[in-house]
């Protein structure tokens, strides 16, 4: 057994034995309350789930495993001449629960080149799709054509015991990742530079070997892709795209059936696109406006235009989080240090200025603050990215670290196929109908 499984395998049953004793002990403590407007609003905010990697907390942002974004850019391990972290560093953080040491990252590293052999098929699979296909589609079509290599898969059809779920759920997981970029990079190469794809570096750690793939040289994108795969690869798991991983999983789906799932929901206009909406927003002012270098007062009247016309402003805006992204914060950082010349790059800066005052002033927005897709188009730009249909599989690529940790979880825990109870709206009328009666009603609120 391999040391990083090894290790998880014993704070697996750790936590298992922990879990249990919680519900022997504590079961019927009740955490939440659902209120009408959850049940018609999307479930929102209803603490639900088990997610194990990470807890999205509204005023300090996500925290991996109890660490902070800041903490992380501190602790983990970097590129032997890189400051970001390495996104192998935070994998291991995630499934174990411990900052991993150097030589701990470059052994994982090192596995992930040893499983990264993608299946000739899968190539010929995507190809069977028209160039123009979308490339989220491409990604996710990747991925379930590698399904025949599911380790979960061929062992639970030759009778596996549960208690083993969880061993060839970790299998899938670390090849899953491992082959991930090549995929990923292979559909960028494809759409955008006529099918001249880039081979491998297998000296180059797994971000480096991404940039390197996608035909970037720039040292300078190589640590930003280090960080970006970072600071995405996971946001509790009540998100769209890592409750879609734990549903599907929940059904004892392999992990490539539960991450395709995943990458379908994460590629919806509402979640992962949102980055690409952003820059193009920006473009979009830019072109407006007739200059790369417009002032605050231009911004701030291209912003009350929008928000005008019944559009939002792209970036702005968290379901949860009330203070600014700590995502943002850090490719901020980023951009100081490398790319502060760019215009894009300053005109996102002075949108940070310009939109939180004007979203406060409306008084309807609980959160004018900006999210992760704040920035990173801007600098995806810089470094000379500029196809922005390929945002979101960036994006994927990171959040498979979170998912695919998160799963290794759920099946080493033994948690059950999710089965939440549904109503009718003649349900609901029905109940409020009988609260009145029994006068347990809260008043109607006045319009």
């Amino acid at each position: 057994m391999d040391p990083l499984k090894q290790l998880f395998f014993e704070k697996a049953q750790t936590s298992k034995k922990e879990i249990k004793d919680i519900l022997q002990q504590h079961g019927h403590v009740k955490v939440d309350e659902v209120s009408i407007d959850q049940v018609y609003g999307g479930m929102r905010d209803i603490i639900c789930m088990l997610w194990e990697p990470s807890l999205l907390d509204p005023q300090e942002g996500i925290r991996f495993r109890g660490f902070s974004i800041p903490e992380l850019r501190e602790k983990l391990p970097s590129a032997s001449k890189g400051k970001e972290p390495l996104p192998e560093g935070l994998f291991w953080l995630l499934l174990v629960g411990e900052i991993p040491s150097r030589d701990e990252v470059k052994w994982l590293t090192e596995n992930w080149v040893r499983r990264s052999n993608v299946p000739e098929h899968v190539f010929r699979a995507i190809e069977a799709l028209p160039v123009e296909t979308h490339p989220m589609t491409q990604l996710s079509v990747g991925v379930m054509a590698m399904q025949n290599t599911s380790v979960f898969a061929q062992r639970y059809n030759s009778g596996m015991n549960k208690t083993e779920y969880w061993d060839a759920t970790y299998e899938d997981a670390m090849n899953l990742i491992a082959r991930l970029p090549r995929i990923a990079a292979y559909i960028y190469r494809r759409i955008y530079h006529q099918g001249n794809t880039v081979l491998p570096d297998i000296s180059l750690d797994w971000a480096g070997n991404y940039a390197h793939m996608l035909g970037f040289a720039d040292p300078g994108f190589k640590e930003y892709m280090r960080l970006f795969l970072t600071i995405h690869a996971d946001h509790e798991g009540g998100n769209a795209s890592a409750h879609t991983m734990h549903l599907v999983g929940s059904t004892l789906s392999d992990p490539y059936l539960s991450l395709s799932a995943a990458f379908n929901a994460l590629a919806g206009p509402l979640h992962g696109l949102a980055n690409q909406e952003v820059i193009r927003w920006i473009l979009k002012m830019v072109e407006t406006l007739g200059t790369s270098r417009p002032s605050r007062e231009q911004i701030a009247d291209y912003v009350k235009s929008t928000l005008a016309s019944g559009r939002v402003i792209p970036g702005y805006g968290h379901a949860v989080l009330r203070q600014p992204d700590p995502r943002f914060m850090a490719q901020r950082q980023f951009a100081e240090d490398n790319a502060s010349d760019s215009d894009l790059v300053k005109i996102v800066w002075k949108i940070f200025d310009v939109v939180p005052p004007i979203l406060g002033s409306l008084g309807k927005v609980r959160n004018p603050w900006p999210n992760v897709d704040a920035h990173s188009g801007a600098l995806l730009m810089h470094y000379g990215m500029k196809e922005h249909n390929y945002y979101t599989v960036l994006f994927a690529v990171s959040r498979a670290l979170g998912v695919l940790a998160a799963q290794c979880w759920a099946r080493a825990l033994g948690l059950p196929l999710e089965r939440p109870k549904s109503v009718t709206t003649q349900w609901v009328k029905e109940f409020l109908e009988k609260k009145v009666q029994e006068g347990d009603a809260a008043p109607a609120r006045q319009a």
